[in-house]
């Protein structure tokens, strides 16, 4: 099972995430709230609050309560460097 273990915010609505098989991607907050709406998902659209994110039990949490799967985050992210 695949958990997130850390998140760095790397420019407005991007991620750069570190999965626990040491895996790293880029996650587009921008294009995952492109097609999706809900009162959780609103406060996203600012950047400011994006960025406010934090890791929890292994997911990715925001301060309203919305949580992002560890495995749902994986699938969408980008693959871009295996960490050292």
């Amino acid at each position: 099972m695949i958990k997130l273990l850390d998140v760095e915010t790397i420019a407005i609505h991007q991620l750069e995430l570190t999965f626990s098989d040491q895996t790293q991607g880029i996650f587009d907050g921008a294009q995952y709230l492109a097609d999706r709406h809900g009162p959780l998902l609103e406060a996203l659209r600012d950047p400011a609050y994006f960025s406010r994110c934090f890791v929890d039990a292994g997911a990715l949490c925001w301060p309203n309560g919305l949580e992002l799967s560890p495995a749902r985050l994986y699938e969408l992210s980008l693959a871009v460097k295996a960490a050292a």
